[in-house]
């Protein structure tokens, strides 16, 4: 028998419960991320594990308050740039945008009016407000799209790293939160040898062009994972599934 109180996966769910909560203007977070390198000491799958845990403790925060159900994790998104390092899967613009599409409009037609793509990945952030800005066009299903913790700039919650004041990759930050929820998934055995260098110093410039991750570190980190405590990676999770909730509390869905 499933138990469906207040269970928020939707893969642990009956088709039964899962129309019910869609009769009551649930919120769904469709959670984005990517398979890729991680450097030498994390798995392939971190982006995957950490963004499905950051919305599982947000819609936990959630769903005593408003009804709230975490959809199964894309777990493919825009790589390309780590493809040199092998162990990378990566979609093109318009198939993952296409993917999107699709999910969002299943969404729909299954009576859910409210819908969260909440991402993991780096790469999948200009792909992201392109998605925010086409489904928008779609009446119907109200979106709103972020990103679980900040990438690039500043914004994490200070006092918590010592070595950064934002996300990287493979760094003190990722490698902390996979300590707390995967510690089998990260290998401790020689972590000195897998940190890269840090930020980029200087503005960023006005002129773009893409670059391989390879161009950028030569391990496929950024950052020093050998500050990394599990202790870091639960008051990481913790503080961005506080914010998030909140931020859903507020419902910030246009008027359905």
């Amino acid at each position: 028998m499933v138990a469906t109180g207040h269970e928020v996966a939707w893969s642990r769910l009956p088709a039964s419960a899962l129309r019910a909560l869609a009769e009551t203007d649930a919120v769904v977070i469709l959670p984005v991320a990517s398979t890729e390198q991680h450097g030498p000491h994390l798995a392939t799958g971190t982006d995957t594990v950490l963004v499905t845990e950051a919305a599982m403790r947000t819609a936990r925060r959630v769903a005593p308050r408003m009804p709230i159900v975490v959809a199964p994790t894309l777990w493919c998104g825009l790589a390309e740039h780590h493809v040199a390092f092998g162990g990378t899967f990566t979609l093109t613009h318009a198939t993952w945008m296409a993917v999107l599409r699709d999910l969002a409009s299943g969404l729909k037609r299954q009576g859910f009016r409210r819908l969260l793509i909440l991402n993991g990945h780096g790469g999948n952030v200009t792909g992201l407000d392109v998605a925010a800005t086409e489904l928008a066009h779609d009446p119907g299903l109200p979106v709103v799209v972020g990103t679980y913790v900040p990438i690039g700039g500043t914004g994490l919650p200070p006092g918590i790293l010592e070595t950064q004041d934002t996300v990287m990759h493979a760094c003190e930050a990722e490698t902390s939160m996979m300590l707390a929820v995967a510690p089998d998934l990260v290998d401790t055995r020689d972590l000195a040898a897998a940190k890269g260098p840090g930020a980029e110093p200087g503005p960023a410039p006005m002129l773009k062009r893409w670059r391989s991750f390879a161009d950028r570190t030569p391990t496929g980190v950024r950052g020093d994972p050998t500050r990394a405590t599990a202790a870091k990676g639960e008051a990481l999770l913790d503080a961005m599934a506080d914010r998030l909730a909140a931020e859903i509390l507020a419902d910030p869905w246009p008027a359905r």
